[in-house]
């Protein structure tokens, strides 16, 4: 569990909780939050968190250019939040967000619309009639 590398005003009790990576980040999950579907993922050190918990701005630490980056800021196509989680293990944040325009550098609406993989199609079983609990 690293800490973060740059100093940050998070709280300390949620910095305590966060299982970071090597480089002092986690994965963010952003997701349009009427309709779930997943926009991007793009990466927070504590102070990216911590800007985005306080500035109601979906903000990320670039690991290309090393430096905070506000979504929108430069394209308009911004990230208003509406709520943020972390997951169980506390080493992933789903951040649920109002997004204008397109999320994808590209210019597609969502950053998984672009190279759909072959996958074969699972079928959930009819439900039995039994009670039990099933692993």
């Amino acid at each position: 569990m690293a800490e973060s590398a740059r100093p940050s005003s998070l709280n300390p009790s949620i910095a305590a909780r966060l299982k970071r990576d090597e480089h002092g980040l986690l994965p963010a999950v952003t997701q349009q939050f009427d309709t779930g579907e997943v926009l991007m993922v793009g990466w927070m050190d504590d102070e990216a968190l911590h800007r985005t918990l306080h500035s109601g701005r979906a903000t990320y630490w670039s690991r290309s250019r090393g430096e905070y980056w506000v979504k929108g800021a430069t394209s308009g196509h911004q990230q208003w939040v509406r709520s943020v989680a972390l997951d169980c293990d506390a080493d992933t944040v789903l951040v649920r967000v109002d997004q204008v325009g397109p999320a994808c550098h590209t210019g597609d609406r969502t950053c998984f619309d672009a190279h759909m993989l072959d996958a074969v199609v699972g079928e959930r079983p009819a439900a039995s009639h039994d009670d039990g609990a099933h692993d």
